[in-house]
């Protein structure tokens, strides 16, 4: 059987109607495979902060660190979950 006359895509046999690589035909093998090589090389970069990943240079007015995408909150929850005196017990505002 000649791997040339094999289609590129090919339907998914998982009931649905995507077509996926076909990896018996040459090209259809060699999109698996950059595919996945692709997939890697991102992950790669994305874990050591590289190329399009990289932390930006910090400007010199600038007083937040470059590493943290926004200021750090200041919210600090309720922990008494009992209401205090004075509140009403549904949250409701208006009164009991």
């Amino acid at each position: 059987m000649d791997r040339d006359d094999e289609p590129v895509f090919i339907r998914s046999k998982w009931g649905t109607s995507r077509y996926v690589y076909n990896p018996r035909n040459p090209v259809g093998l060699a999109l698996i495979l950059i595919s996945l090589l692709f997939a890697v090389v991102m992950l790669i970069l994305m874990q050591e902060r590289m190329g399009p990943f990289a932390r930006p240079e910090p400007t010199p007015g600038s007083t937040v660190p470059a590493y943290e995408p926004w200021p750090a909150s200041t919210y600090v929850p309720d922990t008494d979950p009992t209401p205090s005196t004075g509140e009403s017990s549904t949250g409701d505002p208006s009164g009991p």
